[in-house]
């Protein structure tokens, strides 16, 4: 039995009674729903953008603890502007205040979620905030086309944000032969993307990839999607929405820069680490991924989060597992980039 078969432990079958989110998850979920936000797959993208999300349910955790919610934690960023694929990109450098500048340090490009619709890099802050903090990193998180713009406008983006990276990392004191790539959810997904086109053009390889909770493959009927087809914050109905504004047709979701783990060739991908929360249809595919990638001859870190939701994972200032994520990500980092500091 392989390390990812004891991880994923059971078939991959579903589950008589859905996985409750623990004490701390639920304080949020409670907290969010207060926000009185509407479904989203009842919106327009536009109304959509405008509605309350997790991260703010977990800025008015922080406050009523009295704790800032603004709290750089140490990290101080740069808003910046760099080219996409057809124009201008949204962009934020993230550096630890204890970085000096005369050295070149390990840089990680950082893709937010929202299914390719929603959100922006204030939505999406929590997860590249902690992650330079914690695996003393360089993160460059970068925005891109979201619908009305379909696919592979995103796609398209990130590679071309990759690029810039590897080209102008010395710019900002970024090392170009240490580069990852990380993203949540349809964030999530872009980093295998962007592992995938890069090898086929030709490009340097990125020296690791983290895949939080990511979009990987089309089944809607497998185990995860059934336990959580209402969960919340994510459940079937809003991936069904996302599905509809992204792609022109169904055939554009067989290909395998999202169809992942039935279309993908991933020989040849850089290590992997993969982030799955219990409760999230997407958890399936995201296991699945993993043992795709070991099948493959990739080497594979896999964990899933029991009692945790979508989302999670930027919400270390409130949530125990967050902080857990956050950390084992960070120890993947620092392991691919040679910068762990190893026991004597």
């Amino acid at each position: 039995m392989s390390i990812l078969d004891k991880l994923f432990g059971e078939s991959d079958t579903p589950r008589d009674h859905p996985a409750k989110p623990d004490a701390p998850m639920k304080k949020v979920l409670d907290e969010l729903a207060s926000l009185n936000p509407k479904p989203i797959e009842t919106l327009s993208p536009e109304e959509a953008r405008r509605q309350p999300t997790p991260t703010d349910a977990v800025k008015s955790l922080l406050r009523k603890a009295g704790k800032d919610p603004a709290d750089d934690l140490g990290v101080k960023t740069t808003d910046i502007t760099i080219p996409g694929a057809a124009g201008p990109l949204q962009a934020r450098i993230y550096k630890p205040h204890a970085h000096s500048e005369d050295k070149l340090h390990p840089v990680v490009v950082y893709f937010h979620g929202g299914g390719f619709v929603i959100a922006d890099l204030d939505v999406y802050d929590g997860g590249p905030r902690g992650v330079s903090k914690m695996a003393d990193v360089i993160v460059v998180s970068v925005h891109y086309r979201q619908a009305p713009e379909q696919f592979p406008a995103a796609h398209d983006d990130a590679l071309a944000a990759y690029r810039w990276v590897l080209d102008n990392a010395q710019s900002f004191h970024g090392d170009p032969q240490k580069v990852a790539v990380m993203g949540e959810s349809a964030g999530g997904n872009l980093p295998s993307s962007v592992s995938l086109m890069a090898r086929d053009a030709g490009l340097p390889a990125p020296v690791h990839q983290v895949l939080v909770y990511p979009v990987a493959g089309v089944d809607m009927d497998n185990a995860s999607y059934v336990e959580n087809a209402t969960a919340k914050p994510l459940n079937k109905p809003m991936m069904q929405w996302f599905v509809k504004h992204i792609f022109e047709n169904e055939g554009d979701a067989q290909d395998p820069r999202i169809n992942l783990v039935e279309n993908a060739d991933l020989i040849g991908l850089p290590s992997s680490t993969v982030i799955c929360a219990e409760i999230d249809p997407l958890r399936s595919e995201g296991e699945l991924l993993a043992e795709k990638l070991e099948q493959a001859g990739v080497d594979v870190r896999q964990k899933t989060f029991h009692g945790s939701t979508h989302e999670f994972f930027g919400m270390a200032q409130v949530l125990p597992d967050a902080m857990a994520a956050q950390t084992f990500a960070a120890h993947e980092l620092k392991r691919a980039f040679g910068t762990a500091i190893l026991p004597i």
